[in-house]
């Protein structure tokens, strides 16, 4: 051998020789009997596989619902009641959807429960209608008639401005000139003129000249509104009229409540609502057509029913029939139901009539 080969082959001795078979560690020969008797993904002998934990989202809900409940029972003790069948006269529910159209039927009954100072609403379905003039529908305006749509929205609006300015003016209802009402209408309709000022000059007015046939009248010095909140619910529709004219109706029901003048200021003060419906009709003319005055319209027609007004001949003010109210004579041949708007006023929903005397009303 040669001195070369002598050198390599001490060299190959001490390195190995490349390819040379190598024996398996002991950690490797129990790793791969490990795997032979369970195949799959071995475990890392450093790993940690926590425990799963059962999943308990009901009860977290019922912690939410509860916590809730308690912020409402902190800020609304009053509405508790309701939840546990208690005496809350309407006052808690759920406020009456806008009428959008004549009602089917008329609404549910109420807790027999007296109106009071505090809650002059309870015991009515009035509790959960609108005040003032939010109860009062606006329609969609639509081009119509002489009218675009701009045009018929503002006549709807003005509509509307008649109502509120002869049923829920705060000085109208004390006894007040009716003036921005009067502003509205067309100075050179005569027969509506002349009717005016018959109706608000006369101390002793007549059937046809009653200024109730279109204004919410109170005498001061006998009775006065129970707070600034007058219930109200109706809406208003609108058509093509005479000579192309835009035709508005209103149909509203305002529910007034009323205590004497000089009544007591304690719980037991007499609380009367007093019921008026009223149907207007406006004609908003083409002023091309007709003579008239910017920003005024005719009256086509007007009629009213009320309940708790008065029962005998016309004196031009709503009389609640205060320390009477229960004492009423009952004619169960006419009884009729104030708050039901699914009948046509004047028809069978009549509440007075000051010639053959007052129906019966199931409720107020």
């Amino acid at each position: 051998m040669s001195d070369e080969e002598w050198e390599r082959f001490l060299r190959e001795s001490v390195a190995g020789a490349a390819g040379a078979p190598v024996e398996p560690s002991a950690r490797a020969r129990e790793v791969a009997r490990r795997l032979r008797e369970r195949p799959g993904q071995p475990e890392g002998w450093r790993t940690y596989a926590p425990a799963r934990r059962r999943r308990r989202t009901g009860w977290y809900v019922t912690g939410l619902v509860a916590a809730v409940a308690l912020l409402v029972v902190a800020l609304r003790p009053q509405a508790v009641v309701g939840w546990f069948g208690g005496d809350d006269g309407g006052q808690a529910g759920a406020p009456s959807a806008a009428e959008s159209e004549r009602p089917r039927e008329a609404p549910g009954a109420e807790p027999a429960l007296r109106p009071t100072l505090a809650e002059p609403f309870r015991g009515s379905p009035a509790a959960h209608w609108a005040d003032g003039a939010a109860g009062i529908t606006v329609p969609e305006a639509k081009a119509t008639g002489w009218m675009d749509a701009a045009q018929v929205e503002l006549a709807l609006r003005r509509s509307k401005d008649f109502m509120v300015a002869a049923a829920l003016d705060s000085g109208v209802l004390r006894g007040e000139r009716p003036t921005k009402a009067i502003a509205l209408l067309n100075p050179h309709q005569k027969d509506v003129q002349e009717y005016l000022r018959a109706a608000l000059s006369s101390r002793v007015p007549t059937p046809e000249t009653d200024p109730l046939l279109l204004f919410s009248r109170f005498r001061p010095e006998q009775s006065r509104l129970v707070g600034d909140v007058v219930k109200t619910r109706g809406r208003l529709m609108y058509r093509e009229g005479r000579r192309g004219a835009v035709e508005v109706t209103a149909d509203v029901t305002f529910v007034y409540p009323v205590t004497p003048a000089a009544g007591g200021s304690g719980r037991d003060a007499e609380v009367v609502r007093t019921i008026v419906r009223r149907k207007v009709v406006m004609s908003w003319d083409d002023p091309a057509k007709v003579i008239t005055e910017p920003n005024t319209m005719s009256l086509v027609s007007y009629a009213f029913d009320m309940t708790n007004g008065g029962c005998s001949g016309p004196t031009g003010y709503l009389v609640p029939p205060f320390g009477t109210a229960d004492d009423q004579p009952v004619d169960a041949a006419h009884q009729v139901d104030p708050y039901d708007r699914s009948k046509p006023i004047g028809t069978s929903n009549g509440t007075t009539s000051t010639r053959n005397g007052c129906a019966t009303a199931t409720r107020s």
